[in-house]
């Protein structure tokens, strides 16, 4: 390596993805050197190696990873279908032998993508220390992955940090998004924009938001465990759609009602961040 490389290097996986974009961009800003983990080949750029890398063979990637103490681990396919049986049956072997090249290959920490949905039809503030109870196999093959890399860190010593993830939103994010459908009517010059009753309560967190968590969970020494990453705020989402729309001065009506609400989440439920903000006030 050039006297100019990074001191330091953290692996990503899904670093083209809608969160590995924005967690990749913390890193460079903190002089962190990136080994970017993705499906498909690019050159490397100063500060970032990219590796292609493929979950179904997670053993290819065992040398690059040698040289990251820590590794960010974002990669899931099948979403956003949610229900599919793809997750438990095909996704969560892939998953579990990824965690076990990461351990092998002498990683220090571990941060791993988890999901609001492992919480199940629970409404209210969720908080870390309520048991798992997930009701659709993305959120099943989460809890199931997150119980084996508890025990396997803890085999290996290194020390994990399961992030809990609530609903994310921003520029480029999956076109099937709220967000991202509400942005598409406005650039296409739409006057109403149809949603369902809106009166849902959930927990909105912006993209550049959660990925400064997640870096700043990768720097935790200490094994953090699970930690919702999420705003705390219950709003309903008619309110955050609002908000968005004086955020970004857009003028659109909203035509309310013209969808059922989803069945596969509970109606009212939001974080708890006092988990998070103990984690992140830590030495």
């Amino acid at each position: 390596m050039s006297r100019d490389a990074p001191a330091r290097w953290i692996a990503i996986t899904g670093a083209s993805g809608f969160l590995g974009r924005h967690v990749m961009a913390a890193l460079r800003a903190r002089g962190v050197g990136v080994i970017a983990l993705n499906r498909r080949w690019k050159p490397d750029e100063p500060g970032v190696r990219n590796i292609r890398f493929d979950l179904a063979a997670p053993q290819e990637s065992t040398a690059v990873l040698r040289d990251a103490d820590t590794v960010i681990h974002l990669a899931w396919e099948g979403l956003p279908n949610y229900r599919s049986s793809h997750h438990v049956e095909a996704e969560l072997p892939r998953q579990r032998a990824f965690v076990d090249v990461a351990l092998a290959s002498g990683v220090r920490r571990l941060v791993v993508a988890g999901t609001c949905f492992e919480y199940g039809m629970r409404e209210g503030e969720l908080h870390e220390g309520f048991e798992p109870a997930p009701a659709n196999p993305y959120g099943q093959a989460k809890d199931a992955l997150r119980r084996y890399a508890e025990v396997a860190c803890a085999r290996f010593g290194c020390g994990l940090a399961w992030a809990r993830l609530f609903y994310l939103f921003g520029d480029g994010q999956s076109p099937t998004s709220i967000w991202s459908q509400l942005s598409d009517h406005m650039l296409r010059g739409q006057t109403a924009f149809p949603m369902s009753g809106g009166q849902q309560v959930r927990d909105f967190l912006p993209i550049g938001v959660a990925a400064s968590h997640l870096v700043r969970l990768a720097e935790v020494q200490q094994a953090a465990g699970v930690v919702n990453v999420c705003s705390g705020h219950a709003w309903t989402l008619e309110r955050t759609v609002r908000g968005w729309m004086a955020e970004r001065g857009w003028d659109i009506q909203l035509d309310l009602g013209r969808f059922p609400y989803p069945d596969h989440e509970p109606f009212a439920f939001w974080g708890s961040t006092r988990r998070l903000n103990e984690v992140l006030a830590g030495p």
